[in-house]
């Protein structure tokens, strides 16, 4: 149990036993438990701002629920053209990472046990962990199915302790209850709290405070800030701009050259600065699924079923979030891997499969003339609330009828499961019958909220 912090001085707080008691450097273990996980920061119990990051989510529960695999390197992923969603630690000892291409996981490490996603069974957990996050406070920030930020200010006397210990705390109950490990960074600034969570994983708990920020930075690449992807580090680093450090310093036009409009941003987070706020509710932007095709396809006969179904994933998708979308977007990728997209707005917004696909059928009908494609997607943006939806009118009669049977449909599927009932152009998508089968993108994620 935590001992109630007394008197000024460095003190330590054992990760383990969740004992915290006054220390100096020479104290390398807890003395009660012999753990050498203690944290100890000399702005620990001043700071509030967490980021919380699950420890290879996907893998982690596989082997929660299957204890043979708990020592062996798990990957999730799809098949040998899919992309690595997951890859457990011990995988990851081997050089495996996530999005690296299945075949190359393979090579590194020829022994792994792949496993397809359940998504199911993660979107549950993360709901799980959902709610004990917002045990501990209503300002929780999801980014993903696994991670979020939290602000803790102002709930010391609820829990009775700094939110350093009751992160810490946390942890342990998210171990016991749910048979996974976390992650956190805690910081005063959400860039840096998502920094530190990245700096001990697995089981890590790591804080970066006000008074070593800059300088904590400084000798880091510019690649660690969000936002900067290898073309803006490349455009950087011709401009001799490859340290955090390198920004702090640099004039106010190179930062226009270099980064355009960005470069403010890029100043203020390189001296430690961001003042985002955690915001509880974060509104979806846009509903989306894509597949990964086991095999290149090119005509259109092949590819329309296939987008058939994701257009019906992408539906149950919007009404599960109670949400309506108006421009679709058809998302191709190549086999040489260059991305396609086209979008088109419908005259109202829709949460029906056969709204969405007539649109982008059309699109797709246009694309299949010559290129083979590895990947096919559908989604809806412009998203507004479900009672702006499907309504017609005059001059569209269809549109009522297809809110109805859409919905008759739903309801069947509701009770007796959704391969029970579907329509025609299902049975003719690739590798039900014949022809090359369809495996889904393993790095499609669901956000339980999104």
């Amino acid at each position: 149990m935590t001992e109630p912090a007394s008197g000024p001085g460095p003190r330590a707080l054992c990760r383990d036993c969740l004992v915290d008691r006054p220390a100096d450097a020479t104290m390398q273990r807890c003395p009660d438990c012999g753990s050498p996980r203690l944290l100890r920061h000399p702005e620990r119990d001043a700071l509030s701002l967490a980021h919380i990051d699950c420890d290879a989510f996907y893998a982690a529960i596989e082997k929660r629920d299957d204890p043979s695999l708990l020592d062996r390197p798990v990957i999730i992923g799809g098949g040998r053209r899919g992309v690595v969603s997951t890859a457990c630690y011990v995988a990851r000892t081997y050089g495996v990472r996530s999005a690296m291409p299945m075949f190359k996981a393979l090579q590194a490490c020829p022994d792994a046990v792949v496993l397809r996603p359940n998504m199911a069974k993660y979107v549950a957990v993360g709901r799980q962990m959902r709610q004990l996050m917002q045990e501990l406070t209503p300002l929780v920030e999801p980014i993903s199915i696994d991670e979020a930020f939290l602000d803790l200010a102002g709930t010391e006397r609820l829990h009775h302790a700094s939110p350093a210990v009751t992160l810490a705390r946390f942890a342990g109950k998210v171990e016991s209850e749910l048979g996974i490990s976390i992650s956190i960074g805690l910081s005063y600034a959400k860039f840096l709290a998502k920094v530190a969570s990245d700096m001990d994983k697995p089981r890590g708990f790591s804080v970066i405070g006000r008074g070593e920020a800059v300088a904590f930075l400084a000798g880091r690449p510019v690649g660690l800030i969000p936002g900067i992807g290898r073309a803006s580090a490349e455009r950087l680093a011709a401009a001799g701009l490859r340290l955090i450090g390198d920004l702090r310093s640099a004039g106010d036009e190179t930062l226009f050259r270099s980064a355009g409009r960005d470069g403010p941003r890029l100043k203020r987070l390189a001296n430690g600065i961001d003042e985002r706020k955690v915001e509880p509710r974060r509104e979806a932007k846009s509903v989306s699924s894509e597949t990964t095709l086991d095999s290149d396809l090119w005509r259109f006969e092949d590819l329309e079923p296939v987008l058939w179904r994701l257009c019906e994933r992408t539906a149950k998708r919007l009404k599960a979030q109670a949400l309506a979308g108006r421009t679709v977007t058809l998302k191709l990728k190549t086999a040489e891997f260059r991305s396609i997209t086209r979008a088109g707005r419908l005259p109202e917004p829709t949460q029906l499969a056969a709204r969405l696909f007539s649109l982008g059928r059309a699109m797709l009908a246009r694309e299949c003339a010559g290129p083979r494609y590895r990947l096919i997607g559908i989604g809806a943006s412009d998203l507004s609330p479900p009672e702006t939806a499907d309504h017609g009118d005059l001059a569209d009669r269809e549109t009522p009828k297809l809110k109805a049977m859409e919905e008759a449909l739903d309801a069947l599927r509701a009770r007796f499961g959704d391969a029970m009932i579907g329509k025609g152009l299902r049975l003719r998508e690739p590798g039900r019958a014949s022809g090359p089968s369809i495996a889904r993108n393993p790095a499609e994620a669901e956000d339980p909220d999104a």
